[in-house]
């Protein structure tokens, strides 16, 4: 074993240990904002405020998405730092839990994200662009 190896698997350890730690932090973090939202929701429809309840459910969609984003993206990133660093068996397993968490993830993180398209809106029919005959009189159009 060379000396930059044995620097690498010596730093190896807490260096992961701080990317989980961050990884969990922010998993943490999304949750609150998807809990503040939540919050926000239920008092807005307890105050009577149908109309920004459209717009919180947009942010609840985004702050999903983000959780899903960062429960997948953590252990990928660990996995790839900790094959770096020579922790062979410190990156399988985060790439295993990165498998693991993505096979729900992507389908959820689909149905969430088809949320945040803009609904298309009601159309409703104007008049027509040509001349339309009208039965009980005469059958001409107006105008001539």
């Amino acid at each position: 074993m060379t000396s930059e190896a044995a620097g690498a698997r010596r730093w190896g350890g807490p260096i992961v240990g701080l990317l989980v730690l961050a990884w969990i932090g922010g998993l943490i973090a999304a949750a609150a904002w998807w809990l503040n939202i939540g919050l926000a929701q239920w008092n807005a429809n307890y105050d009577g405020r149908p109309d920004e309840l459209v717009g919180l459910g947009r942010q609840a969609s985004r702050a999903l998405l983000v959780a899903a984003l960062v429960a997948v993206a953590g252990p990928a990133v660990i996995a790839l730092v900790a094959y770096r660093l020579r922790l062979v068996r410190t990156a399988i397993v985060f790439l295993v839990l990165t498998v693991v968490i993505a096979v729900p993830a992507l389908p959820f993180a689909a149905s969430v994200g088809r949320g945040l398209t803009p609904v298309p809106a009601d159309t409703t029919p104007g008049p027509p662009g040509h001349c339309v005959e009208l039965s009980g009189g005469d059958n001409r159009c107006p105008g001539g």
